[in-house]
């Protein structure tokens, strides 16, 4: 923990992303916030962000979540990626800001996450506070990667900047527009911003081998995990589970 973090919630939780099972992760506050080199550091550790707050998960007898992050500087794209980077690039427009709070932005989010079966219980996800205090709210340098379609917003990436990483919070967008494959080519897009900055990594958050909403971050080679407190290089993807 950082000196001025403090643990605001720690208890026991249905896992969110193996249902059977159960979850620990300790919510810390860094109260004044953190700045780009301590968060390289958080990242190398296996932190995460939701809002103002990092998590790293503490699971009892689980280790299924594993931190995966892209070395920049050996990442080499399959041709189907390749392919879908160069479609995006080609019908895609990107604007890059500080993230903000919309009715439009509410409403993409709320949809991609009830379309794509990603609601859980009966948390809620359709009003502008909840979107602001998982989004907006924030402890660190964060930016927003805003991607349209004949001026229609079709995509949202909430990325996190370190000193030499960034970090990919979470991405929603428009489940219509499968033929852009738009979870992938955000992450092809997040990979050459990191090039254009000379950054050396980008987090991709937890991979998740049983987990079908997780287990695609394995595709982007090679890659890195977090396993037992060392990072292991993987050159391979591992194999999906089926939906």
């Amino acid at each position: 923990m950082l000196e001025n973090e403090r643990i605001v919630w720690d208890d026991l939780q249905r896992c969110p992303y193996l249902p059977d099972r159960q979850a620990r992760l300790p919510i810390r506050w860094p109260q004044n916030g953190i700045s780009r080199q301590q968060l390289d550091q958080r990242l190398a550790a296996g932190d995460r962000r939701s809002g103002m707050f990092l998590y790293r998960t503490h699971c009892p007898g689980c280790q299924a979540c594993e931190a995966i992050r892209i070395p920049i500087a050996t990442f080499h794209p399959r041709e189907t990626q390749r392919r879908m980077h160069r479609r995006g690039d080609r019908l895609l427009q990107l604007e890059i800001n500080i993230p903000e709070v919309t009715s439009e932005r509410v409403q993409l989010f709320a949809r991609h996450k009830t379309e794509r079966g990603l609601s859980q219980g009966d948390e809620t996800h359709d009003d502008a506070d909840s979107y602001s205090s998982f989004l907006v709210d924030t402890c660190c340098d964060s930016l927003e990667l805003a991607y349209y379609f004949e001026d229609e917003l079709v995509a949202v990436s909430i990325v996190d900047r370190g000193a030499r990483a960034m970090s990919a919070v979470y991405t929603y967008f428009d489940p219509r527009f499968t033929q852009l494959s738009l979870g992938t080519y955000c992450v092809l897009r997040q990979i050459e911003l990191c090039r254009e900055w000379k950054l050396d990594y980008l987090y991709l958050g937890y991979y998740v081998a049983a987990c079908m909403h997780m287990n695609y971050k394995g595709l982007f080679t090679p890659h890195e995990r977090l396993i037992g407190g060392q990072w292991r290089t993987f050159e391979e993807p591992p194999p999906r589970v089926p939906r």
